[in-house]
């Protein structure tokens, strides 16, 4: 089985605008990129918002070099950006935002979940680029809860399903620039499950919520994060709850990575070219 190298958590959370309240159970702006391709990811919620006259949310904003993935669990927000695209992201579906050469979004409650208030929960996800690819056309994938393939696992494991990559030769709809899987888990209480994440890929085992242990000797409580060797074998979780669980798995982009917030490069260089874009006009307009 593979080694559990680290484990983090992220008791205290900060908001984003005023409509995501999120923890950030890792990040590449720490100043490691251990769990590449994977830079960052945050979860918002669960969290009670009341009815409101105004969206809630965050207004126009860069990026540059990656690509952000949100999961929306529960409650519903509206994207919108600088190549015209956008839409409501409703609970179970996935957005997947390439930012490559530059984009200008927003994100906002959606309008109907804005008057009726409820439960939001979701998940935003930073996927690196390569320095190839850093150049692309920006891009954006509407995934909704119905194209995303969900496969029920024997002896009442659980349910899993593939975003992206592949589960038991059963393909996600998502387009990705470099390999990875990224698996949306539900697993039972008291059941075990033995995946095989391919042999090189890093692996993040992601608690959101419930108790799990991840090879008989790491015990996570969700909101937690496990970060796996790239060689190993298989990773076998046992929950001794119901629990909520994202599984990512990717082959690593071992190249320098230079951040400045919304900006990821591979140089400082390339960092200071980007702002001067952003100010210049280069991202287009929303």
């Amino acid at each position: 089985m593979r080694k559990v190298l680290s484990t983090s958590t992220a008791p205290h959370g900060h908001w984003v605008g005023d409509g995501f309240p999120v923890r950030s159970l890792f990040s590449h702006m720490n100043g490691d990129n251990e769990n590449t391709p994977f830079l960052m990811l945050d979860y918002g919620g669960p969290h009670e918002f009341s009815p409101a006259a105004k969206p809630r949310g965050v207004d126009v904003h860069p990026h540059k070099g990656f690509e952000t993935v949100t999961i929306v669990y529960q409650g519903e927000v509206e994207h919108g950006d600088s190549t015209g695209r956008g839409g409501v992201i409703r609970e179970g579906d996935v957005q997947w935002m390439t930012a490559g050469e530059g984009i200008l979004h927003k994100e906002y409650h959606s309008q109907d979940f804005t008057k009726k208030g409820g439960t939001f929960e979701m998940v935003q996800l930073w996927v690196n680029l390569d320095a190839k690819n850093k150049s692309a056309a920006p891009g954006y994938q509407s995934i909704t809860d119905a194209q995303i393939p969900a496969i029920d696992l024997p002896d009442d494991i659980g349910r899993l399903r593939v975003i992206a990559g592949e589960f038991d030769g059963v393909k996600g709809p998502a387009q990705t620039f470099t390999p990875m899987d990224v698996w949306d888990l539900r697993l039972n209480a008291g059941k075990t499950v033995t995946l095989n994440p391919v042999e090189g890929y890093n692996v993040v085992i992601v608690t959101l919520s419930g108790n799990v242990t991840v090879n008989a000797e790491t015990d996570l409580s969700g909101p937690s994060n496990a970060h796996l060797s790239r060689e190993g074998g298989a990773v076998v979780i046992e929950g001794s709850s119901d629990a909520k669980l994202l599984i990512l798995a990717g082959e690593p982009i071992d190249e320098p990575v230079a951040a400045y917030g919304p900006f990821v490069m591979n140089t400082d260089a390339e960092i200071q070219t980007a702002i001067s874009d952003f100010r210049s006009g280069r991202f287009g307009q929303l």
